[in-house]
Order: C-alpha cells, then sequence, then structure tokens
C-alpha cells in the first residue's frame, strides 16, 4: 500500500520551493485585547518552522525537507525545460 502524507498537516502548512515549511502561528488569531503588544509583535515574527520540528514532519509528510541550516545545493532541483533540452542534445552527440 503506498504512503499518503498527512492531509490535516498539509493544510496547515506551506513547503516553500527551498524546502523551508511556512507556517501560522499560534493565539494571533483572535482574542488579542487580553494580549500584551510585545506579545503580539513577537507572534508576528518567523512564520517559518525550525529544523527540528520540520525533520518531525518529514515523517508525517513522507517527503524530505530543507530546513534552515541546510544549503540551497542539498536541495535538489528539476530542470528546467531549457535545461532538459541541452541535456537531450549533449547526449545525443556522445
Amino acid at each position: 500500500m503506498k504512503n499518503k502524507p498527512h492531509k490535516g498537516l498539509q493544510k496547515r502548512i506551506r513547503v516553500t520551493k527551498t524546502g523551508k515549511i511556512r507556517h501560522r502561528s499560534a493565539n494571533h488569531k483572535h482574542l488579542r485585547s487580553g494580549k500584551g503588544g510585545k506579545r503580539l509583535r513577537q507572534l508576528r515574527k518567523d512564520p517559518f518552522l525550525a529544523n527540528p520540528d520540520a525533520k518531525r514532519l518529514e515523517k508525517l509528510l513522507y517527503r524530505r525537507l530543507r530546513g534552515r541550516t541546510q544549503p540551497r545545493a542539498a536541495i535538489k532541483r528539476s530542470p528546467s525545460p531549457e535545461e532538459r533540452r541541452a541535456a537531450k542534445t549533449q547526449a545525443k552527440s556522445e
């Protein structure tokens, strides 16, 4: 049987092109009047998930995620159509 990604988690996060995970911080949606300004400003910060948390979510999504400390070179990028054509012609010439 094929592994399926966690649908509930997929709805709550967004994986960027570079593999980082964007999410909505908790306690920021409503009932803000009881919270201090400093707390609300801090909740507005950094929408990306920390590395250890991203690693934990890999198991639920069944895919590798980059995290924040890993270099961009570590990510496998799909070739563009032009790069694909160039590779094809190069393979034919050899």
